[in-house]
């Protein structure tokens, strides 16, 4: 009876983690098979017999690094975050349940082709064994991973679900019948996801050979840098999601590629008619009433240290779930959040050799949110905007909700990629973008708009645009180095518009005698003799970045839809009508603050701006008091190419870093590769090992370490030679 009492007192994740002899007999077989050498910044190597040894190894070796991210990625897309964060998270993980079928994701697996089976299963394995290996690692929800878990996202960006413009507020409406506001959460205005990517041509490089910049914008940690190699000729490097088996951003030794997030229309929401026939639901289509198909969906969520649940019947029409009504009528969308597909195409544009060979992956037509930037060894340089793209009436808008009623308004198939907008090999030698229009990817070079329809490419200008076209057009003759440089200018273009408005307004309609003049014209004065450059030691930022916070958030809206106003315009616009009070009131308020934080509002931005890593926290704390370095960098909002997106915290007065610059990746395609990288803070997400922070010192100042691609390379700088296991 003693033993079975202990054994009851046992945590059921200890029986959970444990997995069959034969398992873990095949873990072992296969962790013989890999090697993973960490090289001086604790970055891993991997090195495998087969693609799936090296896939084993790799999620075996992101676990090393950061399990917490892995697991937390994949219970987000299983819609079971209600089970961690409670009954706040319900409607979220209602969301994903009703976009993402995880039967349909058993089933693909089931009917994969045999190679892509293999990946997916040393995907699982890998991770399994990581588990199994390290009993003291406890899993919040995941005791074990699954080979069809992969399945559950069309590319590598764990954020990129469609939904058109619904909300979950709107969702929670619906399905709940509790009437709350229909918008989506407020955001940080500074906080700016996005991505720069830039390709050189070799007739403006100095060696003739074309350089890739790798510059995505994401939230810190989000990525760790890695490679991948084995005998079956996978041989990539580059920053990968956490929990994906593939190189999201990066390069291989035929050619390098660089996604960007793009506004194309993937998404489409419709007005359904409907209505009720004793307990059933019909809605109108081509003239015919058609049943709504009805789901039952079960969402576990936690409440008081207890598991409960709640059972939604839930909608579907053949454009897909009802998400919200409006006026009356109920809306469902129509979208493409999950497939095979799309991971058949991310992994085959890793093993790529060469401009042709990627042009085929695009071929696959999987990728939903992503614009592509490409270099190769054959001089190559190329520009997707955007991959998948429905086929449309070009006389709709279709930002705007369909009539769900008529054929008119279906899908006709897919637009070939040459159909889509592009740009191969630009006579300017240069390509950029930064979620920007496709119009300016290649100056006067680029795609005209005139020859694309509307839903193709809505997305409008940015100052990040604005600013890259004004730095790429000005030089030749680019080495690694001078890419880096020109990734990293410190101009603000945004400012070149909202300063001259405050300056002009402020001295044509505030005397000297008045009390405004008093309170405002050394600060006035200052931002007029700014250059608009960035500096640790320059006021000016400080001022201009918390003034601008603070104005119409008309101009911070990046993304738009079909015959919307970009930021640019918006900009100008607001600049070019507004009144002194609309300009000095939240310069009043920027100098009220920075005295209240700090004495003072001659606060240099290097003060204010800090980069601070101190735990493991996905949800990063911050404290003034504990080390952190200065940032000259700011917000990709303003114009920033290296952005940086900070703000306070709950408990400091400093801004901390929260996203932006992540991975950083300059490659050149010679003979040779050569290539240089950057990673915020370290690769490591252990706050005890070295490389956790090794990076930090040198991510504030733009310092790049040297990409180890070569396998003598990597072990004259290995730190640890080790198989999965050991």
């Amino acid at each position: 009876m003693k033993y079975l009492l202990l054994l009851f007192c046992l945590p059921l994740s200890l029986f959970a983690q444990r997995f069959t002899k034969a398992e873990i007999a095949r873990y072992e077989q296969q962790a013989k098979r890999v090697t993973i050498v960490r090289d001086n910044w604790g970055i891993p190597h991997i090195y495998g017999k087969t693609d799936a040894d090296a896939v084993f190894g790799l999620l075996y070796a992101q676990c090393e690094d950061d399990f917490k991210r892995v697991e937390m990625n994949y219970i987000e897309k299983l819609g079971r975050t209600a089970e961690l964060k409670g009954e706040s998270a319900l409607y979220n993980d209602l969301q994903i349940k009703l976009l993402i079928d995880t039967a349909e994701a058993i089933s693909d697996y089931k009917k994969a082709e045999p190679w892509l089976k293999k990946l997916l299963q040393a995907y699982a394995d890998g991770i399994n064994y990581y588990l199994y290996k390290h009993p003291q690692t406890k899993p919040a929800l995941l005791q074990r991973f699954e080979p069809w878990f992969q399945l559950l996202w069309t590319d590598g960006s764990i954020g990129a679900i469609s939904t058109a413009d619904l909300s979950v507020a709107e969702l929670k409406n619906f399905y709940s019948g509790e009437v709350t506001a229909a918008i989506a959460p407020p955001k940080d205005p500074e906080h700016q996801t996005g991505s720069n990517g830039f390709a050189f041509g070799p007739s403006i490089t100095a060696s003739g050979n074309a350089i890739l910049y790798i510059n995505p914008h994401v939230t810190f940690y989000f990525r760790p840098e890695v490679q991948v190699v084995s005998d079956e000729g996978l041989h990539a490097y580059g920053a990968v999601t956490w929990g994906q088996f593939f190189v999201y951003q990066g390069f291989n030794k035929y050619c390098g590629w660089m996604h960007t997030s793009c506004n194309v229309d993937v998404a489409d929401i419709y007005a359904e008619k409907v209505t009720k026939k004793g307990d059933a639901f019909f809605y109108e289509y081509n003239q015919q009433l058609k049943p709504i198909i009805e789901k039952k969906i079960t969402i576990k969520y936690l409440e008081n240290n207890e598991l409960k649940s709640k059972t939604f019947t839930t909608y579907f029409t053949h454009h897909g779930p009802v998400m919200a009504k409006r006026e009356g009528k109920w809306v469902s969308l129509r979208s493409f959040n999950r497939s095979m597909n799309s991971l058949v195409q991310s992994w085959k544009r890793t093993k790529a050799k060469g401009f042709e060979e990627y042009k085929k992956t695009m071929d696959l037509k999987g990728n939903t949110s992503n614009n592509t930037v490409f270099a190769d060894n054959k001089g190559n340089i190329a520009y997707w905007h955007g991959n998948y793209v429905p086929i449309r009436d070009k006389s709709l808008n279709w930002a705007k909700l369909m009539d769900g009623t008529t054929p008119t308004t279906e899908w006709k198939g897919l637009h070939p990629v040459d159909e889509t907008v592009h740009i191969y090999n630009p006579t300017n030698g240069w390509i950029q973008n930064c979620n920007s229009t496709p119009f300016t990817v290649s100056g006067p070079a680029s795609p005209k708009r005139e020859n694309y329809p509307p839903y193709m490419a809505p997305d409008g200008e940015n100052f990040r645009g604005v600013n890259a076209v004004r730095v790429l057009s000005n030089q030749k003759g680019y080495t690694l180095d001078k890419v880096i440089e020109a990734g990293y200018d410190t101009y603000l273009s945004a400012f070149e518009v909202l300063v001259p408005a405050l300056v002009t307004s402020f001295e044509k309609n505030v005397k000297p005698s008045d009390s405004l003049y008093t309170s405002l014209a050394e600060a006035v004065q200052l931002l007029k003799k700014w250059d608009y450059h960035v500096a640790e030691n320059s006021v000016a930022t400080t001022l201009a970045i918390e003034w601008a916070q603070k104005l119409t958030p008309t101009i911070t809206r990046l993304y738009i839809d079909q015959g919307e106003r970009d930021q640019v315009e918006n900009t100008k616009l607001f600049a070019a009508n507004a009144t002194l009070a609309q300009l000095t009131t939240p310069l009043l308020a920027t100098l009220a603050e920075l005295k209240t934080k700090f004495g003072k509002w001659q606060m240099p931005w290097g003060e204010v701006n800090r980069f601070q890593r101190l735990t493991n926290d996905i949800q990063s704390k911050h404290d003034d008091a504990q080390p952190s370095y200065p940032v000259k960098y700011a917000s990709a909002l303003w114009g920033m190419l290296p952005s940086y997106n900070s703000r306070p915290y709950a408990g400091t007065n400093k801004r901390y870093g929260v996203s932006g610059n992540s991975f950083i990746c300059a490659v050149e395609f010679g003979p040779r590769i050569k290539a240089k990288s950057l990673l915020a803070g370290g690769n490591s997400g252990d706050p005890a090992s070295k490389h956790f922070s090794d990076q930090a010192e040198m991510y504030t100042q733009g310092k790049f370490k040297e990409v180890l691609f070569y396998k003598e390379d990597v072990l004259k700088n290995a730190e640890r030679t080790y198989h999965p296991g050991q």
